[in-house]
């Protein structure tokens, strides 16, 4: 399996995208995915999504983006097998979705939950993110290989992350 980022992975992290408008799909994105499928991975979205939570916009608003998000790797001949998101928040303003959750990355629930729904060996899975808790997160599940789509993050030794990738096509150098 392949995880992925949702924002700063799959696309540009404008903060709280929620309208195909503002979506806007990063460089390499669709070509790594292909050479992902290639190679037999299926490809999973995990994202955080605490603009939910906080009221920037609803769920509603997500998963329609979401909708049209599946259609554009449709297009491309790719297909995203799932997607799991967590909508919470422990400073939310909105008290449905203020909790210290499992799901919310860096802890690993939202892997979890993927691994309860589909046949998952994690060892041979990788994950893509840009951001130390998604590395956070791979290494708490037990993934075998994460990669950080980030020139200048300082990465923690004990984190130990397979590379450091500068753009999304640099992945075909490491897997």
């Amino acid at each position: 399996m392949a995880f992925l980022d949702r924002d700063g992975v799959i696309n540009i992290d404008h903060h709280y995208v929620f309208r195909c408008e503002q979506f806007e799909f990063n460089d390499g994105i669709f070509a790594t995915c292909r050479l992902l499928q290639d190679l037999g991975y299926k490809l999973i979205v995990i994202t955080n999504q605490s603009g939910i939570a906080r009221g920037y916009y609803s769920e509603q608003d997500f998963l329609s983006l979401t909708v049209w998000m599946y259609e554009q790797f449709n297009n491309q001949d790719i297909t995203i097998l799932d997607v799991f998101y967590c909508p919470h928040h422990p400073q939310s303003t909105i008290s449905n979705y203020r909790q210290n959750c499992r799901c919310r990355k860096p802890l690993p629930g939202m892997i979890e939950q993927a691994c309860q729904k589909y046949p998952i060996d994690l060892q041979s899975s990788i994950l893509i993110g840009d951001r130390i808790s998604d590395m956070q997160a791979a290494k708490a599940a037990g993934i075998g290989k994460f990669y950080l789509l980030s020139p200048e993050i300082f990465i923690p030794k004990e984190l130990q992350v397979s590379a450091r990738l500068d753009n999304l096509e640099a992945l075909k150098f490491f897997i």
